[in-house]
Formats: C-alpha cells, structure tokens, sequence
C-alpha cells in the first residue's frame, strides 16, 4: 500500500529526531572539551544553532495529535512522572557520583537535561492557552514573548522558565508545520542547497572567526545574567532567532524523507535523551576526558558519543527501561476517580 501523506510526515520527522538525538549526544560528549580544541569549539556552537530549536519543533509536531482531552491529559501526567523520577535519580548520582559544579539540587532547578521535561509541560500548556488564536498570532505572541522573558529580574533556571518561553517559537512552528508544504517546496535541489549551507556555516564557525558567546546559545539566561543590562538587549536575542531559524532551516536539506532504519530509531529517541546523560556523566567524573588531548582522540569520543545513541536507540534498551522512561500512570487516574467519587 502507497504510503499516505500523513505517514511520510512522521517518518520524516521521525528520521529527524533521531539525527538531532545523535547532535544531542555529540555536544553533550565534547562540553568539557570544547574550550580546549578549535574545532570541538566550532563544532559545539554549530549544533546549538540548530539542534535544540528543532528538537522542540519536532515535540511541537508531535504534540498536534495529543494536546487536548484525555491524551493530553495524560501525557502531562507522565512527563511530571518522568521528571520527578529522573530529577531524584540525577540528584542522588550527583550527590554521590558525578558531583558537577555549581549544580543547584531543587526540584525547581531542572538537573542539566531535565529542563527539556520542564519547559515541554510549559509549552504544552502555554499551547492550550494560544489554541484560539490564529496560527500568525501565535507565531507572533511567541516570539515577544521569547524575547521579553529575557528581561525578567531572576534566575532564568528556576523552573526552566527562560528555555520554556525563548523555544516556545519553535514548538508553536512544530505544532502548525505543514509537512505538504514542505514535501512541495523542499526539492531535492533545494534540499541539497540546504545542506550546503549547513556545511558553509559550520565552516564559518570554524575557520571565519565566527565566535558566539554560548551563554546565548543556551537560551537558560536572561540578559541581566548575560550581563547585558541595555534596554535594546531584546533585538540581540532576536537577532539569534535569526541564526536558528536560518541553521535549522538548512540542516532539514540532511533529512532523508524515506522510512528506514532512521525512522524505527527515531521512535526511542526518549530512551536515548534521558539515559545518555547518565553515561557521559560516568565518563565526566572518571578519568576519560583527562586523556583526551590531541584531535584523533576527540574523534574517537565523537564516534562514541554516536555509537552510544545507536545503542540506547535499540529496542532490548526500551524493554528493560519502559517502567522507567514512560511510566505507567493510570494509578494516578485510578486515585482521582476514587477521591472524587467518579466511577
């Protein structure tokens, strides 16, 4: 049967998620380093132009089945439980093992990678308020939004609050994306177009001289922590919104639409975010990265980084992590239906 449509869109965006689940992993492998190596340096800042704003428009994507009713309600539900559970887990391991620096034990602090649990509650929520308006507006609400978060007087950490509105963009883009479209307008010329860009400004980055303050990058600070107090401090922020919607835009022409292997893997991609951590930080507090000097040895770990998400992709992983990584939460239900005396 003639695949419809709909189905070549979510194997797209399947594929999708699982190269940017490989970007995740590689950036997150080569943080320690990358202020020590040019090309580690290049590298890093090329992947957050990019794969952060499109790992949200893809959740965006995937959210339009399951916003409201049940679903959603549902799914809300289990992202809490995934955060209480891997938030409590990452603490204790850091406590006791990874003991990164500066690192702030809250619930109300998203532990490094965690935020993404956080802000995903937030975007879905904030999406069930902007449902009436029209796609343009919500575009536009979110984008002003994004950029005035930056001007509140706190921790852009607390809560995950700064990521949530500054990649809210993104997620109203993935809620309303066409992939009809983009399946008209993305040809295989343009799509090649596309990438070429992609390399071009990776090579900018490398050898142009091309230097972002990652701090900006990170989307997790507002510009009194940037220490940029000016008032027209907003236009830098939507200068960056210029960067990714151009970086992410030219890493879709990589994108195979076919479905394959890519596709399968892209369906455990939850499995591959919050385990990996778990391994680079092992790696973090072992002796590892203090043997890592010269460039052959950081492509090794690249190469690991890759290989560890091929790993944590496959399905032996899900079957021993499901209880953990999506657990069950029809018991919450059970207990609302017996405290509110609903059969």
């Amino acid at each position: 049967m003639e695949k419809t449509l709909p189905r070549q869109g979510d194997a797209y965006f399947l594929n999708l998620r699982f190269v940017l689940i490989l970007t995740v992993c590689v950036a997150n492998a080569i943080e320690p380093l990358f202020r020590q190596m040019a090309g580690l340096h290049a590298l890093y800042l090329w992947i957050y132009t990019y794969h952060m704003p499109l790992f949200v428009l893809v959740t965006g994507y995937f959210a339009k089945g399951g916003l409201n009713g049940p679903d959603g309600r549902k799914t809300l539900l289990q992202i809490g439980l995934q955060y209480i559970i891997f938030q409590s887990l990452y603490s204790f391991l850091d406590v006791t093992l990874f003991r990164v620096p500066d690192i702030r034990h809250s619930f109300f602090v998203p532990y490094l990678l965690l935020w993404f649990l956080a802000s995903h509650m937030g975007w879905r929520l904030l999406m069930l308020g902007m449902r009436r308006l029209a796609p343009p507006a919500r575009f536009l609400l979110s984008l002003a939004l994004g950029t005035l978060v930056g001007y509140l007087p706190l921790d852009g950490a607390w809560f995950s609050i700064s990521r949530t509105f500054v990649y809210l963009p993104f997620f109203v883009i993935g809620y309303q994306f066409s992939f009809e479209a983009l399946k008209r307008y993305f040809t295989w010329k343009k799509r090649m177009i596309a990438a070429a860009f992609s390399v071009a400004l990776f090579a900018v980055m490398a050898f142009g001289g091309l230097r972002l303050p990652e701090g900006w990058l990170y989307g997790s600070l507002t510009y009194m922590q940037l220490e940029h107090h000016e008032w027209y401090a907003g236009l830098y922020r939507l200068a960056l919104y210029g960067l990714q919607f151009v970086s992410a835009a030219a890493f879709l022409g990589w994108i195979p639409f076919r479905q394959g292997r890519l596709t399968d893997m892209g369906r455990r991609t939850l499995y591959v975010f919050l385990l990996h951590g778990l391994i680079i930080r092992l790696a973090a507090a072992s002796e590892l990265y203090g043997s890592i000097r010269h460039p052959a040895a950081a492509a090794f770990l690249i190469a690991g980084a890759m290989l560890l998400a091929f790993a944590l992709a496959q399905p032996i992983v899900k079957k021993a992590a499901h209880p953990v990584v999506e657990p069950q939460v029809a018991w919450i239900l059970r207990l609302e239906r017996m405290a509110f005396g609903k059969s």
